[in-house]
């Protein structure tokens, strides 16, 4: 508590303007269409370039490292006993059919309330936690997550407006709003910067020697909840699971010993190496919790390249960019992406940084 008292970073330093218009509503017509700005930060340079430009930036010398974490349809809508509408938001598993949930609005739920989502699936609230989230018990038979396909609604940020009777782009989200590799269920937002490759830019790196291995952390809404204190220092971040699986802990630590340079895609992907190497001095095999809040000022100690989207203002994102590639020279970039009118967000363009 200490430092805090002696330290000021107000998150006004972080705000940018951004022409709503400028924020991505759906995918680019291709994935590897998307545009990408390439930062080289030795130098202050910028780039402009294409997704799909990727494969000639690595080579042999270079690890990707890439979150498969899978979004889960986390929206669900149901009724209570009174025919009243209430908005559940799956936020993560605790045990067996116990679930931690948003419930909205919740001025009126109660303890040992049933809510009915559908015919295979209901679910009774058990208690109240902090920060309005809810601990509830999952009723149905048969595959959860297969019922959840059928019921529930992908969590798109609320900067997305989308109308829950277009069935076509409620197609295109639940296709384009997931990796092509992801794998683990768990998540409720994406790890949009790997939203951009393809099947085929895979095996093109991998082609070129480039090493290719993936960690796991679930993404919460943590990771997007805003920073509310006027200094940054006094931001909290919810907790997340990640893991690092025998084979990824490996070819980094063998990576990093021929010389290699380690490329993270993502935020999240940064706070699970970064992370582990606060805790343990390495990176190995392992399942552990992150609260790591990454600012400027930050000692990066394993992550050499970083792939990222364009973030929101005042979030813990741009943070974590402004630490990694400089907070002047990242919002000069920005200027630079508002002025060529690259599309932000979840769904839009993305930024290289070397």
């Amino acid at each position: 508590m200490k430092e805090l008292k002696e330290k000021f970073i107000p998150v006004s330093e972080f705000d940018y303007e951004l022409p709503k218009e400028l924020i991505a509503q759906t995918p680019s017509d291709k994935r590897e269409n998307s545009r990408m700005m390439v930062l080289n930060r030795r130098e202050e340079s910028i780039e402009h370039k294409h997704f799909y430009d990727i494969v000639d930036y690595f080579g042999e010398n270079d690890v990707i490292v890439l979150n498969n974490t899978r979004v889960i349809p986390a929206r669900l809508y149901g009724h209570k006993e009174t025919g009243a509408l209430l908005e559940v938001f799956l936020l993560k598993q605790i045990a067996g059919k116990t679930w931690q949930v948003l419930l909205n609005p919740s001025k009126r739920v109660k303890e040992d309330m049933i809510i009915k989502i559908s015919d295979e699936l209901s679910l009774k609230v058990l208690t109240r936690e902090d920060q309005g989230k809810w601990l509830v018990e999952m009723f149905y038979d048969g595959n959860f997550y297969e019922i959840l396909d059928r019921v529930g609604k992908i969590p798109l940020p609320p900067y997305i407006e989308r109308s829950l009777t277009d069935d076509q782009l409620k197609n295109l989200d639940y296709e384009r709003y997931q990796t092509v590799y992801a794998q683990r269920r768990g998540s409720v937002a994406a790890p949009t910067a790997g939203l951009h490759f393809t099947s085929d830019i895979l095996k093109k790196l991998e082609n070129r020697g480039t090493q290719i291995c993936y960690v796991t952390l679930n993404v919460g809404l943590g990771t997007f909840r805003p920073v509310k204190s006027e200094n940054i220092l006094e931001h909290k971040m919810d907790s997340e699971e990640y893991e690092i699986s025998k084979e990824t802990a490996k070819i980094i630590t063998d990576g990093v010993k021929a010389g290699k340079k380690i490329t993270a895609v993502g935020t999240t992907t940064v706070r699970t190496l970064e992370t582990c190497m606060q805790k343990f001095d390495e990176i190995l095999e392992v399942i552990d919790d992150s609260t790591l809040f990454i600012y400027p000022g930050f000692k990066f100690r394993i992550v050499d390249r970083l792939l990222t989207n364009f973030h929101l203002p005042k979030s813990t994102l741009i943070m974590l960019v402004s630490a990694f590639a400089g907070k002047d020279f990242v919002f000069r970039a920005y200027d630079e992406a508002v002025r060529e009118k690259y599309r932000f967000y979840s769904y839009g363009d993305c930024m290289l940084i070397n």
